[in-house]
């Protein structure tokens, strides 16, 4: 079973370790919806299950409790009628787990937590109860918890400042596939790719291993996300509410900063956005901000040499890049609509791949051989200005920003061409340019290293011996 997986090393020898361990362990898998988290938990530890149920999406009260009892019944073999609340249920479930002491270990999973938080249930009272006064009491107990509602996770189960602070005796965030794991996934599946085709699909579905999972080994990648966003009943198309809504109870105010920010493609700042949105600036909207980066849909970073305040937010989601780009304005006619606009979007994947590029941050640092190198990343964007010598400098830009603790700087340069690209002259001076602009304004005395992350590689011509640092798509798929 456990062979069936793919990547989740590190959290699968961690489950296994709690399972195995002499105390009672209350373990948090959390992460957005699709990304595998109740598969994990059942190829794992399905047929060891003491007792399982799951929530039901915008379920009432008496439907969770129906469907509690009727989980109860199932494992118990005997007949139970509805609790009236939750402090029943959990009375219930003690009452039946009591006669199971003697086993080795009792496992308990319960999926889709935060759906069972309902109005007025005094869901969260019962279940802290039920775990503080006599689960973490049986040394052979292990309860397990799942949730999509990343926010509620993190604020009422991992931030709980009542009966369940600090409870929670190991919490397990599940982030999307990365692009080795996205290949080996669909390997696994007859999906057979090239590691560029890997990546366009990536670009658009990014890790999510349930969007991967519709890929059809007999269709192109054009071919598959024809069907998957522009069909007539094209499954990825509607995904795009239902995520937001599963993830934040009130999901608004989320999509209106993300979508504001897919049309600053390089980032704002927290004013630009309140300003852009319309919003007053309250400790909700940081909750939103910090809710949105927790998630993974956005990242906050700053700009080299600078404070705090200067914070820039960027979408980095690259379904929702994609979504937002080409499918919301949408509005039919074509359902070989990718297929047909191939030649034109070069500037789109240009974008989408730095993207990927600061989804691999970690397998770009080992192929520069600085993984064990402390240093930020960060960007910088300037306009034109003379420095003190009297040199005239154009405005600029530089996505990437290595700055290492070894005294080195990488500034980054990435370029997702369809060949070995080739570095011009002209290239090659405006490289040189930049990265004098780049000395003069920031007035750094760390060595400062062009580097080229590319496709298919750069071309060893006199352009490229400006180059002191090369990251291959290659690169970025190897095992870290």
């Amino acid at each position: 079973m456990i062979n069936d997986l793919i990547g989740r090393k590190r959290e699968i020898n961690l489950l296994q370790e709690l399972y195995d361990s002499h105390k009672a362990e209350f373990v948090a898998v959390y992460g957005r919806r699709r990304i595998g988290k109740t598969f994990l938990i059942d190829k794992l530890f399905g047929d060891k299950y003491d007792f399982y149920f799951t929530g039901i999406y915008e379920g009432t009260q008496k439907e969770q409790l129906t469907n509690f009892s009727h989980q109860l019944e199932k494992y118990s073999g005997r007949k139970t009628k509805v609790p009236k609340d939750w402090m029943e249920a959990f009375f219930c479930l003690e009452k039946f787990l009591s006669g199971k002491l003697t086993q080795n270990r009792i496992l308990i999973f319960i999926d889709e937590l935060p759906w069972l938080d309902t109005s007025r249930s005094r869901f969260m009272k019962a279940f802290e109860l039920f775990w503080n006064e006599w689960a973490s009491k049986q040394d052979n107990l292990k309860l397990v918890v799942c949730g999509s509602a990343t926010t509620w996770m993190t604020n009422k189960l991992l931030g709980n400042k009542g009966g369940l602070h600090n409870r929670v005796t190991q919490s397990i965030y599940l982030r999307p596939f990365n692009l080795l794991e996205t290949d080996q996934f669909l390997e696994s599946r007859g999906v057979s790719l090239s590691k560029r085709q890997v990546t366009e699909a990536y670009m658009v579905m990014g890790g999510t291993p349930y969007y991967l999972n519709m890929m059809r080994k007999s269709e192109s990648v054009a071919q598959n996300i024809d069907r998957l966003f522009f069909s007539v009943d094209a499954p990825l198309k509607s995904e795009y509410g239902y995520l937001f809504k599963s993830l934040f109870k009130e999901s608004t105010l989320y999509r209106k900063v993300v979508e504001c920010l897919s049309r600053k493609m390089k980032g704002m700042t927290r004013q630009e956005i309140l300003a852009e949105i319309k919003c007053e600036d309250t400790g909700y909207f940081s909750d939103v901000l910090a809710d949105l980066c927790n998630c993974d849909f956005i990242r906050k970073y700053s700009a080299f040499g600078k404070t705090e305040r200067d914070i820039m937010y960027q979408l980095t989601d690259l379904y929702t890049l994609y979504y937002l780009r080409f499918v919301k304005s949408y509005n039919g006619g074509d359902i070989h609509y990718w297929s047909h606009i191939q030649t034109d979007i070069s500037a789109w994947e240009g974008y989408a791949f730095e993207q990927v590029c600061l989804h691999h941050i970690q397998e770009i640092r080992h192929k520069l051989g600085i993984l064990g190198v402390l240093g930020n990343v960060c960007t910088l964007s300037w306009n034109a200005f003379t420095d003190s010598s009297g040199n005239n400098h154009k405005g600029g830009q530089i996505d990437l920003i290595i700055d290492r603790g070894d005294k080195t700087i990488n500034l980054c340069e990435m370029k997702f061409t369809s060949g070995i690209y080739s570095i011009s002259a002209d290239y090659a001076q405006r490289m040189r340019d930049r990265r004098n602009a780049f000395i003069s304004l920031t007035g750094t005395n760390k060595s400062v290293h062009l580097t080229m992350i590319t496709a298919e590689g750069v071309a060893h011509n006199e352009g490229w011996q400006n180059i002191q640092g090369e990251v291959t798509l290659s690169d970025l798929f190897e095992e870290l």
